[in-house]
């Protein structure tokens, strides 16, 4: 503690912003919206073009200052570089030099927000206290009226944590690993009920904030960009469709905006119980169009773990999940183009959602040739063997015993000194 203090806020920042970037539940999307010159005063703004960079689902990107309160921990998670028995150089804010950095910051135009997260020091409580008191100061004392996102504290007391919705535009909890038996061998002083009883009661208050404002005008808002969460990848024996199966679960139970995945990395001084070599990054890269799928194509959590191998459990890497899917059910193939539904639709890959937006808008006016889907799909030999145009039919293509070579990618040798 007494080298901590030691530190200058220079040192610390870049301790705690290097240690910050484990997290990846790092985004700003669907705060409400407030201005600096509403009123004549207030600082900050949750609008416009903006170390970490999030973007709005209008396009819009959005910088926000990411660091840790503190890398002290009491805990010794396993797969965490702050974990209290590793070797590692430790640093500590002050809640009131994280104000004053992120107004430093905001005001040199470098960050439009905080995302503030902490290792445990002293108690859960304690720290939770001090990540509300930067919150407090920033929205009462300074009228900061940037985005704020806070990243709560397991077993912390729940009255802390609804203060901390009341400040910030998003707060949320990590669930940390895919299942319970990997979060009881990696982490044993958490506890995945407990974790889960604070992301429900989030949940509540920020159910009960949407009626009151509903009801009242004056009613305080309550984390209006919602609740996420982060379960690592890679550092248990979860299987995609374990962690499928479980991003679903928490989306239906806890409303949540997003389930972030972060394939685990090799961390110094690792743990014997831990793999010696990372998970693929791409493996991250299609857990991740699978919760898209979810989300925006309406598939559900069972047609979507479907799309893995049934032996591994695992979605392949060299193809995405929805053109998986589509070689797995290839008896819900050729769809018609200008006649199916739009959830028929969705499901065709190398169609994209404002694709098939435009498909429909199109077809009440006119029928739809191939060179028109074309148009609208960055690859057309992956769509064609799963539709039917006004000149189009795939009887060849849908003949054929193995499609994936022809819709796959293809794998090109990158060149170093490309022109």
């Amino acid at each position: 503690m007494e080298r901590m203090a030691q530190l200058d806020v220079r040192s610390k920042l870049a301790i705690l912003a290097d240690a910050a970037k484990y997290d990846a539940s790092c985004a700003s999307s669907g705060t409400s919206k407030r201005k600096s010159d509403k009123g004549g005063k207030g600082l900050g703004s949750t609008e416009g073009m903006g170390i970490c960079h999030a973007y709005a689902p209008d396009g819009r990107c959005i910088s926000l200052l990411k660091i840790l309160l503190t890398n002290s921990c009491i805990f010794d998670c396993h797969y965490c570089i702050n974990r209290k028995s590793s070797n590692v150089r430790r640093a500590r804010f002050t809640p009131e030099e994280v104000v004053d950095l992120t107004l430093s910051f905001y005001r040199r135009n470098y960050i439009e927000g905080l995302f503030l997260s902490s290792g445990i020091i002293a108690s859960s409580n304690y720290t939770m206290e001090q990540i509300v008191r930067v919150a407090k100061l920033l929205r009462e004392e300074h009228d900061f009226r940037g985005y704020i996102h806070l990243k709560t504290i397991p077993d912390a007391d729940p009255e802390l944590v609804h203060q901390a919705g009341l400040y910030a535009d998003r707060v949320s909890i990590n669930v940390e690993l895919p299942t319970v038996a990997g979060l009881t061998r990696l982490a044993p002083e958490k506890s995945a009920p407990q974790i889960e009883g604070a992301m429900q009661d989030v949940r509540t208050a920020i159910d009960d904030g949407t009626d009151a404002k509903k009801r009242y005008k004056s009613a305080p808002r309550y984390a209006p960009a919602g609740q996420s969460t982060q379960m690592i990848v890679g550092a248990d024996a979860a299987t995609d469709g374990d962690i499928i199966g479980r991003a679903a679960g928490l989306y239906g139970r806890f409303n949540l905006r997003r389930v972030y995945y972060s394939a685990f990395s090799p961390i110094p001084d690792a743990s014997a119980v831990l793999p010696l070599q990372r998970p693929p990054l791409m493996r991250e890269h299609r857990l991740y169009q699978s919760d898209w799928l979810m989300r925006f194509y309406d598939y559900q959590p069972g047609e979507v773990a479907a799309a893995a191998d049934a032996t591994t459990g695992m979605l392949p890497l060299d193809i995405d999940p929805k053109l998986a899917w589509a070689l797995k059910f290839r008896d819900r193939f050729p769809v018609d183009v200008n006649r199916a539904p739009r959830e028929a639709l969705l499901r065709v890959p190398g169609l994209g959602v404002k694709a098939v937006d435009a498909i429909l808008a199109t077809r009440r006016w006119r029928r739809l040739r191939l060179a028109d889907v074309t148009r609208l799909t960055a690859s057309v030999a992956k769509v064609r063997p799963f539709l039917i145009a006004e000149d189009w039919r795939p009887v060849t293509l849908a003949d054929k015993a193995e499609l994936r070579p022809l819709v796959a990618p293809k794998r090109e040798q990158l060149e170093l000194f490309a022109a």
